[in-house]
């Protein structure tokens, strides 16, 4: 489940990377737009302002963020749905997909589908964190093969691909291609008893970590896992400086 509050944690720098990501978009006049994976819906939001005259969607997979999104009375079609499942309108002229293609196995197929059923001109838009090699996603697979969690299944070495790669897919579909990477460094308060980076990971990544564990099991893999965070991004001057690499690629079909 997920929970939009502690999604919410830090929303500056998650909502960074998505202007980011749509400034480079050139659509003037799209007729549709679709945000897959749109949660909360706020950066949603900014689209039917930047796009007055377009019919903006909004799916996401969790009900509980729809709910929210929808509560907020934007000129929006929120939905729930699978981006797995989501296939164009002929009219969808921008695909945003934004920190979500990560959590979906065998994603390059889906962008290729994308770029063929999307009509000529369309935009696609996508950004996925790319630090699973960083000190965090290493000390949270250090834990999580413990014997005492059993959590093997849940690990993700590689889950995304790299910029390159990602235009290779798209060139391949006959897309234009614009990729490129940012490594951002965020400087996360050091506020209350939790590490930030342990309450930044808190909203995504240890999200079906708490799922698969007990109450007693959850609370003894969250203090093991601060105890190395709190290692690998020490606290300078009141903060703590936690990089974070991600990955952006912006396409125009042919």
């Amino acid at each position: 489940m997920w929970d939009p509050a502690v999604y919410r944690r830090f929303g500056a720098e998650r909502s960074r990377p998505f202007f980011d990501l749509t400034r480079q978009i050139g659509a003037e006049q799209p007729r549709a737009v679709t945000d897959l994976g749109c949660g909360p819906g706020e950066l949603t939001a900014t689209l039917a302002q930047r796009w007055p005259g377009a019919r903006i969607t909004g799916i996401d997979s969790s009900p509980e963020m729809i709910a929210v999104a929808a509560a907020a009375g934007s000129p929006v079609d929120f939905r729930a749905g699978d981006v797995r499942e989501w296939s164009p309108a002929p009219d969808t002229d921008v695909l945003v997909t934004n920190a979500v293609l990560q959590w979906v196995p065998g994603h390059d197929a889906l962008l290729t589908r994308w770029a063929a059923e999307l009509p000529p001109g369309a935009w696609m838009a996508m950004q996925v964190p790319g630090n699973f090699d960083a000190p965090l996603h290493r000390a949270l697979r250090e834990v999580g093969h413990r014997a005492a969690y059993g959590l093997d299944d849940l690990l993700r070495d590689a889950p995304v691909d790299d910029a390159a790669g990602y235009a290779a897919v798209l060139t391949a579909a006959g897309a234009t291609v614009d990729a490129w990477e940012t490594t951002y460094v965020h400087l996360l308060p050091d506020i209350g008893d939790d590490h930030p980076v342990l309450r930044w990971t808190e909203g995504t990544a240890l999200r079906p970590v708490r799922a698969a564990l007990d109450d007693a099991r959850w609370h003894a893999f969250r203090a093991e896992l601060g105890e190395l965070l709190a290692a690998a991004y020490p606290v300078r001057h009141g903060v703590v400086p936690f990089p974070f690499r991600r990955i952006f690629v912006v396409a125009r079909t042919s």
